[in-house]
């Protein structure tokens, strides 16, 4: 009787009725409680698959590891050449001026010479 308290009029009131109705049918708990078992399964499949992707993940995360290590290997080799060839620049540029100053000198030796040759001793000397 407390709906007809709240409500006088019943036909006013169709959905507080369905309402009242609806609470008195067996929970949807009781039959969400049955079903855990199979939920159960179905968890042990997911840590299952769960456990199998940690395991990958470990993996992969090795596998990581070791590019990234020989990826340091290979910058500092890479390091190591990129010295190497400036040393070499240095070489030859060195070689280079050297050249230059043999050519210089080669250049002016037989400048005398010929002077010598044409008998001009104020350009020899």
């Amino acid at each position: 009787m407390a709906l007809a308290v709240v409500c006088k009029n019943y036909m006013m009131c169709p959905l507080l009725l369905s309402r009242f109705q609806y609470s008195m049918e067996p929970s949807k708990r009781h039959f969400i409680l049955r079903k855990k078992p199979k939920r159960k399964i179905k968890s042990t499949k997911y840590m299952k698959s769960f456990e199998r992707l940690k395991m990958d993940m470990k993996k992969t995360s090795k596998v990581q590891q070791s590019i990234k290590e020989g990826q340091g290997q290979v910058e500092a080799k890479f390091n190591a050449i990129e010295q190497e060839c400036k040393q070499l620049r240095d070489e030859i540029d060195l070689m280079i001026r050297c050249s230059a100053n043999t050519q210089i000198r080669l250049g002016l030796m037989f400048s005398i010479l010929k002077a010598r040759q044409q008998a001009d001793f104020g350009t020899a000397a």
